[in-house]
C-alpha cells in the first residue's frame, strides 16, 4: 500500500497543471467569492428631475449617487434612464411631492434603497415629506425574474465551453486531426464545421430556456426579439471560441475539464449573475468586465424585462463582438499550429511514456 501511496504522489508530481489546480484555484477561488460575495451596495446611481431637483438632490444622503441632475425633464426622461441601464434609482419632483423609480431588476440595491429611506426619506418638493416609492420593471422584487435570464446565459458558457472543448480533444486523442492535418482545409474551416453543430444546440437550448421560463416562472419577455437574438449570437461565439481556445492548449479531456471550470466558475461569481457589480471590491470587480457572462446578463435582463433598445445596449454588445474577433482569431492560430504538417508528430503524447522522436 505504501508504494501505491508514493507511486501516486509521483504521478501527481509530474502532472504540474493537476497538482497547480488543485493548490491554486481554492486559494483563488476563496479571495475572488469573498471580494465579490457581497450583498450590500454602497453607490447607486441615481438620477433627479422636476423643479425642486437641485435641493432634493442635495439632501440625498448615502448610498445614493446622484448622476445627473435636471429641473427641467420629468418622468418620462427619468423613466428612460432606468430602462436603458444607466441609473438604479430616478427621483421625480414636483408640486404633488417626490416620487422616487426603483429599477426591479436590481434586486439589491432596491432593498438598500428601501431600508434607506425608511431610516432617512429624500426630502419632497418645498420640504414636503410626501414620497411615494414605485418599482418598475419587476414590481414584485420577483427573484426568477431577474435570474432566468442570467442562467440561460450560464447554460450557454457551460455548453459553449465545456462541451465543445471536450468535443475536440477526444478527437485530438482519437487521431482525427491528423486525418485533418492532411486535407486541404483552412483553419477557418474546420473551426466552423467544429462550432457549428454545437452553435446549433446551444441557439436550440436557449429558446427552450427562455420558454420555460416564461411558461413556468412567468418571465416576460418585453423588449425586441431581434436585439436579443443579436446579443446572444455574439455571446455564443465568444464561448465556442473559448471551448475551441481550451481545446488546443489541452492534450487530454481531463485537463481540458480542468481548464474550462476555471474559466467557468469565476463567471459565475463575477458576471453579477449572483451577486451585484457595483458592490464587489474594486481589485477584482475589473474581472467581471473581462468575461462575456456580464454583457450577456445586462442584454438579456434589459431586453427581456425592461425592453431595453439596442441604441442602449451598443456597448455590451460591441464589447462582445471584440470579445468574439479576439478570442476566435486566437482560437484559429492556435488551431493552424495543430493543424500544420507534423504539429501532431512533434506534440508530447497523452498517456505515459517518452515522447516519439521528431
Amino acid at each position: 500500500m505504501w508504494a501505491m501511496i508514493v507511486k501516486e504522489f509521483r504521478q501527481l508530481r509530474r502532472d504540474r497543471r493537476t497538482l497547480a489546480m488543485m493548490i491554486v484555484l481554492p486559494v483563488l477561488m476563496l479571495v475572488i467569492f469573498g471580494y465579490a460575495a457581497r450583498f450590500n451596495v454602497s453607490s447607486i446611481p441615481t438620477v433627479v428631475v422636476g423643479p425642486d431637483a437641485r435641493p432634493v438632490a442635495g439632501a440625498l444622503p448615502t448610498p445614493f449617487h446622484v448622476v445627473e441632475v435636471d429641473p427641467t425633464a420629468g418622468r418620462s426622461l427619468a423613466q428612460s434612464r432606468l430602462r436603458d441601464g444607466k441609473d438604479v434609482v430616478a427621483v421625480v419632483t414636483g408640486p404633488g411631492g417626490t416620487l422616487v423609480l426603483l429599477d426591479g431588476t436590481q434586486l439589491f440595491s432596491v432593498q438598500t434603497v428601501r431600508a434607506t429611506m425608511a431610516r432617512d426619506a429624500p426630502p419632497g418638493a418645498g420640504g414636503s415629506q410626501a414620497v411615494a416609492v414605485q418599482i418598475l420593471y419587476n414590481p414584485n422584487l420577483t427573484t426568477s425574474w431577474v435570474m432566468v435570464p442570467g442562467l440561460a446565459g450560464l447554460i450557454l458558457v457551460f455548453i459553449g465551453t465545456l462541451i465543445t472543448s471536450l468535443g475536440v480533444v477526444r478527437e485530438r486523442q482519437a487521431g482525427t486531426l491528423e486525418q485533418l492535418a492532411v486535407m486541404p482545409l483552412r483553419p477557418w474551416d474546420v473551426i466552423v464545421g467544429k462550432i457549428a453543430p454545437y452553435l446549433i444546440v446551444a441557439a436550440v437550448d436557449l429558446v427552450g430556456i427562455v420558454v420555460v421560463g416564461m411558461v413556468l416562472f412567468h418571465v416576460p419577455f418585453v423588449g425586441n426579439l431581434g436585439t436579443f437574438a443579436l446579443g446572444a449570437a455574439l455571446f455564443l461565439l465568444v464561448t465556442l471560441g473559448m471551448g475551441v481556445l481550451v481545446s488546443t492548449v489541452s492534450q487530454n479531456q481531463g485537463q481540458a475539464i480542468q481548464l474550462a471550470l476555471m474559466l467557468m466558475m469565476p463567471q459565475v461569481l463575477l458576471s453579477g449573475l449572483i451577486f451585484p457589480v457595483a458592490s464587489m471590491a474594486p481589485g477584482v470587480r475589473w474581472l467581471a468586465y473581462v468575461f462575456p457572462l456580464t454583457y450577456f446578463t445586462e442584454i438579456s435582463r434589459g431586453v427581456m424585462l425592461k425592453g431595453t433598445p439596442i441604441g442602449a445596449l451598443w456597448q455590451p454588445l460591441g464589447l462582445l463582438a471584440v470579445l468574439a474577433v479576439v478570442v476566435l482569431g486566437t482560437a484559429v492560430l492556435r488551431f493552424r499550429r495543430d493543424l500544420a504538417p507534423g504539429a501532431r508528430r512533434h506534440r508530447a503524447p497523452d498517456g505515459p511514456g517518452p515522447a516519439l522522436p521528431a
